[in-house]
């Protein structure tokens, strides 16, 4: 399970980045404007028009499998075993002892405030 989860965030991950970059690689609807009265980008990679209809579509499809695999990832974070119940019902951890000595026993804590102030 965890290596699903893995792939599913890296893919997320993967598909944020890319759709970051197209998105700024896009043009404004402003700069259509600006085309028609001779500044246009004919010269562009994707030519006039070409690159509206690749990177918008583009951008949707990441969009959709950002959106699925976050819809994943909060389906995955949220399974949990059928048998268990809630983690206030459950007994607590107990620490194991490092050593029985007596010199390797903390000392109890203080019960006021003013004990527990460091002195020189």
């Amino acid at each position: 399970m965890s290596v699903i989860v893995n792939v599913i965030l890296a893919v997320q991950m993967l598909a944020a980045l890319v759709m970051i970059g197209l998105i700024l690689i896009q043009h404004g609807k402003g700069a259509d404007m600006g085309a028609a009265f001779g500044s246009g980008s004919s010269g562009s990679l994707f030519g006039a028009s070409g690159s509206a209809n690749f990177l918008s579509r583009s951008t949707g499809v990441l969009a959709a499998v950002f959106f699925v695999s976050t819809l994943a990832l909060a389906y995955f974070g949220n399974a949990r075993p059928a048998s268990s119940g809630s983690v206030l019902e459950a007994p607590a951890a107990v620490a194991p002892a490092a050593a029985t000595s007596d010199a390797a026993v903390a000392p109890a804590a203080p019960a006021s405030g003013a004990a527990q102030i460091p002195t020189k």
